[in-house]
């Protein structure tokens, strides 16, 4: 009987610690995140990183690693450099077809950006998407209407929102023209 009841007592201490799908702090500093997988040619931005098919990535996931599922994902980079005078220390970009842009400090996801491609991109092997309502293109009634949204005051960049306290954008026309999360290289 004590021997059950120390079992039973155990298991339920067991049960209390459950984190809930949280990641613990070694899964964050490794970068991976534990999310539903998307279709292999998907990719999910996100305000804390993104999700490339089967797997997710946080802020401070490795750089090789993430080029290689969004490579899965959209197709080839169509480019990459780096941008040494960013006022937050050298940030190395990969673009990728689609618009979307990954940026990279010490070799570890630190932001990305979602903007209308350039001319002369290919198109998106596979689609990219904001979790939510509100996407790149999406009229200013969504976005206006959209949770935690708040026009950017005084942005010396031009017509500025942002959507809780993870994620920005930029309204062109009337119409979202970028979305972007983490570290940027812009000059205000």
């Amino acid at each position: 009987m004590r021997i059950t009841l120390l079992a039973l007592a155990g298991a339920l201490v067991l049960t209390g610690c459950d984190s809930g799908g949280v990641p613990s702090p070694a899964e964050k500093q490794e970068g991976k995140v534990a999310e539903a997988p998307l279709a292999a040619n998907a990719v999910e931005l996100r305000g804390q990183g993104l999700s490339a098919g089967t797997e997710a990535f946080y802020f401070a996931a490795g750089q090789k690693e993430v080029e290689a599922s969004l490579t899965k994902a959209l197709g080839e980079p169509l480019r990459s450099g780096e941008n040494g005078k960013c006022g937050a220390g050298p940030v190395t970009f990969t673009d990728f077809a689609g618009g979307l842009t990954a940026h990279f400090q010490k070799g570890r996801l630190v932001g990305w950006n979602w903007h209308n491609p350039q001319d002369g991109d290919r198109a998106a092997s596979g689609t990219i998407k904001l979790a939510g309502t509100v996407q790149l293109g999406s009229p200013r009634s969504l976005v206006q209407a959209a949770p935690g949204f708040t026009q950017v005051e005084n942005s010396t960049l031009g017509e500025e929102f942002a959507l809780g306290d993870a994620i920005g954008g930029f309204i062109e026309g009337d119409v979202v023209g970028m979305l972007y999360a983490g570290t940027q290289c812009f000059f205000r």
